[in-house]
């Protein structure tokens, strides 16, 4: 009998069935005879250097990697050395872009450029709050959370307070900005606006009234473009916040209905100082919600061939509930440059390893319910078949596996060994394994050091006639 281990299920005291997805496991689509998809062990973290600060933000420019460390303005090299450019004062999150000429960063309300060689403050005094930054059509437009405000074209320190816009739709608050193929989004609290260039007197860019979408972002960096759409975390007005994906004026939800649950336990002031951000690599297009105390991430690509939505759980725990230890992501040097959230380390993300800092983590995924039609069974064999072989050099890890039959208690753990490194056709196999009266469902886990990627759980079963 062959149980899914894609997705599990659980319950709660409402009562509801809920789906547990994997941690620390990647899910990948991909026929090998043996099933239709695998879990593959998360990208490790490596460290390569210490900034002057806590991250903030950072971004590619010409090849080199710029961030945000602390107050400064700092460039990040391939081998971890950072060098400090300059100051751009305290505050969140920044908001960084680029033209071809300035690196623009937009920090605790102020706006910074730098050429490369001089990095200076726009102090007209008509920019206003700068809380956020995009560069369209040789325009830097920021927005004070009521207008758009752009620079000159020839002179992108100053501001001409005659050349404002506004998104008026609706009275809520402009949160964010956002660029998509040449066109200015406007993500307000519960609507989007569209804005195009027409090269009008004044304010040059006009709203596309039938891209208008009726819902809106929670934050300033509750949202960010995702898979040539706008990913964002909101709502419309009088609705519950969930994750969306929107383009040509509608809005699709891309959140299942566990993660609405997940969602619905912070208040919305905690879920508007999260983060999102997309990375795309090999066949995954990654949508990763950065929330204060977990990392949750949506896989487009992967639901699209699976058919269904495929989300999981990237921490750096080695049991429990915990955030990801990874933050802004920049594909720069050949690899995925990050920094550690709320401490000054610098490092990448390497799949040759597991560890996250230097520190072992765990993974755990469960499994789809086995049912007999109420017939009961006795497990008498069940097997994870896996690729092994590829542990940590030295390791002879263990992988502990235990049942529930009401979704809320479960057994004690039973353990089973991996194999070493090279020991390429171990089998991972647990005996006598109970029985079942009704339905049960099974929950795996293991750390770091045991490195595998898990194709199918097989069970031999006796059934029984009650």
């Amino acid at each position: 009998m062959q149980i899914p281990i894609l997705n599990g299920i659980f319950t709660d005291g409402s009562p509801n069935f809920r789906t547990s997805y994997p941690v620390n496991l990647v899910p990948v689509p991909k026929s090998t005879g043996i099933s239709e998809g695998y879990l593959r062990p998360a990208d490790g973290i490596v460290k390569t250097g210490d900034g002057p600060g806590a991250n903030r933000g950072g971004l590619n420019w010409n090849g080199v990697l710029y961030r945000v460390m602390g107050t400064k303005l700092v460039t990040v090299a391939q081998n971890g050395t950072v060098t400090v450019i300059g100051d751009v004062g305290p505050g969140g999150r920044v908001t960084m872009t680029y033209s071809f000429d300035y690196l623009a960063v937009a920090s605790g309300g102020r706006l910074y450029l730098y050429n490369g060689t001089t990095l200076a403050q726009v102090t007209d005094p008509d920019l206003g709050t700068a809380l956020t930054v995009v560069w369209v059509d040789g325009y830097f437009m920021t927005t004070d959370g009521e207008f758009l405000v752009i620079t000159e074209l020839n002179d992108p320190f100053a501001v001409d307070p005659l050349k404002y816009g506004s998104s008026e739709a609706d009275p809520d608050p402009i949160k964010a900005l956002l660029k998509l193929r040449n066109e200015i989004y406007a993500l307000n609290r519960h609507t989007i606006e569209v804005f195009d260039n027409t090269g009008t007197p004044g304010f040059p860019f006009q709203r596309i009234s039938g891209a208008q979408i009726q819902k809106g972002t929670l934050g300033t960096h509750t949202c960010c473009v995702y898979n040539e759409t706008i990913a964002f975390m909101g709502s419309g007005v009088n609705e519950s916040v969930s994750v969306w994906i929107g383009a040509n004026g509608t809005a699709q939800k891309i959140a299942t209905r566990e993660i609405e649950e997940i969602l619905a336990g912070y208040t919305e002031a905690q879920l508007s100082t999260s983060f999102m951000q997309e990375r795309t690599e090999g066949a995954h297009q990654f949508l990763e919600i950065h929330l204060f105390d977990q990392t949750i991430v949506f896989d487009a690509a992967a639901s699209q061939v699976l058919g269904q939505p495929v989300w999981f759980f990237l921490r750096s725990t080695l049991v429990g509930l915990g955030r990801w230890n990874v933050c802004d992501a920049v594909w720069a040097y050949d690899r995925w440059n990050v920094c550690k959230p709320g401490a000054t380390d610098v490092g990448y993300l390497d799949k040759n390893i597991a560890t996250h800092w230097g520190q072992i983590v765990g993974w755990e995924f469960g499994t789809m319910i086995g049912y007999n039609e109420s017939r009961g069974a006795i497990f008498h064999e069940m097997e994870l078949v896996a690729l092994t072989g590829r542990v940590q050099p030295g390791a002879d890890p263990t992988v502990w596996t235990s049942y529930s039959v009401d979704g809320l208690t479960y057994s004690v753990e039973k353990p089973a060994r991996v194999g070493t490194l090279g020991q390429y056709d171990k089998r991972i196999v647990w005996l006598q394994q109970g029985s079942m009266r009704n339905w049960r469902l099974q929950k795996f886990r293991g750390t770091s050091d045991a490195q595998l990627a898990v194709a199918r759980l097989e069970a031999r079963l006796e059934p029984l006639n009650f």
